[in-house]
Formats: structure tokens, C-alpha cells, sequence
């Protein structure tokens, strides 16, 4: 009855403190006493053992994302606890990983990784570790659907918690290329001999191969000819102005009209179209759907990362994070009130079931990494 009575107590303080009756100290001061009071684990009762840590370093994809989350969650974060998030940014997984496999134990603690396939590499490096997720109660409030692929890999600990979700699709400027014509086209717009020079795309093996799928017609988690898909890389390569490396020059590109046409990321096309640019955005049949993750790498001070952690998905910090960085959150939307314009993003589910996204079987495309990425490697230097 105790624990039943102390769930109750909190529950009803956070309910004042999101109908404003409570200040945020006056609201974590709260339940701060509740916890010594009662011996209840609340998101805040550990910052006595997290204290002794004095930072925790962040890696993530930069641009408009970082700057929401250094706004909306590592700022309030250490006003509330004293550690200071450190953050660095990265322009690809691989190169990331490499980085991380050089590193001393410690030196990298959370990185925003993209996919379940980034999980299963990092776990199959031994870079895992496990989380309690008693000390990340917020995780009760995200969608099953997310958690289900990571525990597929580490069945007895999850090392991350999910975050947010969106698709790469295709964009292009509507002064050039009306949605009829991209409707269509379809991923195939990227190889059209009529936009040569302003085609743009990822240098990203992964990319380049879910999208050769799908201009040679088939299913990205079970291609059959691959030299066709091959050719059809080569083929957008010799037409593209080049190929973009970050979120930021996507949307450079894009803005200044240097290209036309490309596949992106639907929260950098929306943070684009809230700037005013006349930007389309379309999901083809089998578009390129993901999730991403917030891992904490083996050898972090991993209860200081579980209160980060926690800190990030409570609604307030995931919602206003979402809203800046324009991909919906991790948050179950039957579960969790999102608010206004998180269901206007692309991409966004309010079933909390995702069940009209695709996303890469990571068993498939780990196990054709190797070949693959050697590949491309050779098609992007021009052979």
C-alpha cells in the first residue's frame, strides 16, 4: 500500500506542476522530500550518487538538433544537478564508431545513434552496457514498438532508450518540380536525366542502397540483383552535383537553390519549411524509415546517464526537443498529450504503432555491411 500511496502522491504533484500550480524547483523539491519521506525511486533521488560525477559527454548529429537539445534538456539538466553535459558533434555512424573503438573506457558516454543496426554494431563490438531502467521511469511512457527491435538484440539489458523517429524521404523544391511530378516519379526522380547537375544525396552506403532498391523496383530488405542496384548508384553519382555529408548542408543546399531534388531527413525538410522555403517533401512506397536511440557506451558513469536519460524523455524535455528539432519523440501519443504540432510532423504516428513505416531489417543489412560499404567505397571515388 505504501508504494501504491507514494505513486499517488507524485502523480498528483506532477499533475499541479503541469497545470502551472508549481514552480520546476518548487516541483523537484517536492518529490525530492517524497523520496527521503517514503524511500521512493523518483526521477530526481539519485542525484546524491550522481554528484560525484562532474560531467557527461554527448555526441550527436548537430545543427538545429543539438541546439534543441542543449535548449530544451542539457541546459535545465545541469541547472537542476551541477553536471555539465559536454557535447560533440558527428557527420556519420561509421565514423563515429571508429572513433569510439579508438577511445579510452570513459571518454564517450551518450551518443544519439541512427537505427537498430547502429545498436547491433555496438553491441556486437562489446560497447553495451546495462541500464537500470527502475532509475528511467519515463521509459514507461514510450512506444513498445521502439523498444521491441532493442531488445531483440540485448534481450537481458537495454544499453539505450529510443528517442525519436523519422524517415528519409524525398525533397525538392517546388519551384522546379511540382508534387504531381514527385508522385509520379518517385524515388526514380533521382536518377532523371532532366535535373542532372541539382541532384543531390547522402554519402551514405545505406542510403544509396535502400534508394537503388527502389529505383530497380525492389524490396530494400530483400534485394535480389544487386548489380542493378549498383547501376542505378552510379547512375544517380554521374548526375548529382554531389553528394552532402550533414544536415546542415542539406539544408544549405536546398536553400540556396544549389540543388533541386534529394532524399532527406523529414525534421531538417520541416525545420526548412518553417524558415519559409518552398520545400516538398515525399515518402515513396517502402521510403526509408528509422528510429533513433540515446546509447550510453560501456565504461560511462551510467547512473549520472540513466538521470540524463530520464531527465531527456520526461514529456515536458522530449516534447519541447521534438518541437525544435522537428522529428517527433519516442512518447506514445495514446499515452501522452503531444500537443500541436508534433502530429503535423512527417513521419508522425498517433497510433504508436508504426506500422505504415519501413525500417531496415538490421540482421540483413549488418550481415551485408561489410560487402556493401567496401563497395560504395569504390562506386563513390567514381568506379
Amino acid at each position: 500500500m505504501k508504494k501504491m500511496d507514494n505513486t499517488t502522491r507524485y502523480e498528483r504533484l506532477r499533475e499541479r506542476y503541469q497545470n502551472g500550480d508549481l514552480d520546476r524547483r518548487s516541483f523537484l523539491g517536492l518529490i525530492g522530500a517524497a523520496g527521503l519521506a517514503y524511500g521512493v525511486q523518483t526521477p530526481f533521488a539519485k542525484y546524491a550518487n550522481a554528484q560525484s560525477v562532474s560531467q557527461v559527454r554527448f555526441d550527436g548529429w548537430g545543427g538545429v538538433v543539438s541546439e534543441a537539445f542543449r535548449e530544451h534538456a542539457f541546459d535545465p539538466y545541469t541547472a537542476e544537478t551541477g553536471i555539465e553535459v559536454v557535447d560533440g558533434t558527428f557527420s556519420g555512424g561509421d565514423e563515429y564508431l571508429a572513433q569510439v573503438r579508438a577511445s579510452q573506457p570513459g571518454e564517450y558516454n551518450i551518443a544519439h545513434l541512427s537505427g537498430v543496426f547502429d545498436y547491433a554494431r555496438y553491441h556486437n563490438f562489446e560497447l553495451t552496457t546495462a541500464l537500470n531502467l527502475d532509475n528511467i521511469p519515463n521509459m514507461e511512457l514510450v512506444m513498445t514498438r521502439l523498444i521491441e527491435p532493442y531488445r531483440a538484440v540485448t534481450p537481458d539489458a537495454l544499453s539505450a532508450v529510443p528517442y525519436d523517429y523519422g524517415t528519409t524521404g524525398l525533397a525538392y523544391n517546388r519551384k522546379y518540380i511540382s508534387d504531381e511530378e514527385m508522385r509520379e516519379k518517385g524515388a526514380s526522380i533521382l536518377i532523371d536525366e532532366a535535373y542532372k547537375g541539382k541532384i543531390g544525396g547522402w554519402s551514405d552506403w545505406r542510403t544509396r542502397v535502400w534508394y537503388g532498391a527502389l529505383q530497380t523496383g525492389q524490396d530494400p530488405n530483400n534485394i535480389e540483383d544487386m548489380d542493378a542496384v549498383w547501376d542505378a548508384i552510379r547512375q544517380h553519382r554521374d548526375l548529382a552535383l554531389k553528394y552532402w555529408g550533414s544536415g546542415a548542408e542539406l539544408m544549405s543546399l536546398l536553400a540556396e537553390e544549389e540543388i533541386y531534388v534529394t532524399e532527406g531527413w523529414s525534421g531538417r525538410i520541416a525545420a526548412l519549411q518553417e524558415q519559409g522555403h518552398d520545400i516538398g517533401y515525399y515518402d515513396p512506397p517502402n521510403g526509408f524509415g528509422w528510429q533513433e536511440c540515446l546509447f550510453v557506451i560501456k565504461g560511462s558513469p551510467v547512473e549520472a546517464c540513466e538521470e540524463l536519460l530520464n531527465f531527456m524523455l520526461a514529456p515536458e524535455t522530449s516534447i519541447a526537443v521534438a518541437e525544435g528539432q522537428n522529428y517527433p519523440p519516442a512518447l506514445d501519443g495514446t499515452k501522452v498529450d503531444l500537443g500541436d504540432k508534433i502530429p503535423t510532423l512527417p513521419a508522425y504516428d498517433p497510433t504508436g504503432t508504426l506500422s505504415g513505416l519501413t525500417f531496415a531489417d538490421p540482421q540483413y543489412w549488418n550481415g551485408n555491411e561489410a560487402e556493401w560499404s567496401k563497395t560504395f567505397g569504390r562506386v563513390q571515388k567514381g568506379y
